[in-house]
This record gives C-alpha cells, structure tokens and sequence, in this order.
C-alpha cells in the first residue's frame, strides 16, 4: 500500500501501477467529486506525520539543499541528516519526554 497524493488521483494511473509492479496506490478523494468517499483517518495521521517529517527535514536541515561533488559525500551528508534528525527525536521523545515533532526546542 502506497499512500499518494491527489495529483495521482487518476484511476487509469492507478490501474498501471498495480499491474506494472503489484502497488496498491492509496489516494484520498476531492471533496468536489461524485462519489465522494472520505479519506481513512489513521492513513491521514500517516500522512501529516510523514509531510511534517520532509517539511521539518527541509526547513532544519536543508536537506534539499547539498552541494556535494561525489555521490559518497552526497550519501553521507543525507545520512548524517537523517540521523541527527532521528536522533533530536529519539531524545526528544524518551529523554525529555516531549512530544516527537518538537525540533526547535533546546535540548538542554
């Protein structure tokens, strides 16, 4: 199951998909359309968690942004980005027991 977002809304793409590689292509609905059926609530918990996360990855980290020469430092820069990433979270979570979002509180 994938979840996606309204721009692959197209049944026929969606069709493609499952038959070129077995995905199951999950995208919520507008609310403009005939049979309108809204979207699962855990799968749009999912979903804000996982924008929150790029959105917090782009902002605090740049992770858009990354002028490495060679695809090594290009690796090794979106690693240790996405390690400290889980790493403030991890704290933030179990050591200070806040909440996991919460980036840009100190740490001490």
């Amino acid at each position: 199951l994938l979840i996606g977002d309204r721009g692959y809304i197209s049944k026929e793409l969606q069709l493609d998909l499952f038959n070129y590689s077995k995905i199951n292509l999950s995208v919520p609905m507008r609310k403009n359309q005939h049979n309108f059926v809204d979207f699962c609530k855990t799968k749009s918990k999912i979903r804000k968690r996982i924008e929150t996360n790029i959105s917090q990855l782009c902002g605090q980290f740049l992770i858009n942004i990354n002028l490495a020469k060679t695809f090594q430092g290009l690796a090794t820069r979106i690693v240790s980005k996405i390690t400290s990433f889980t790493m403030i979270q991890y704290l933030n979570f179990f050591v200070f027991k806040r909440s996991l979002n919460k980036l840009k509180i100190n740490l001490c």
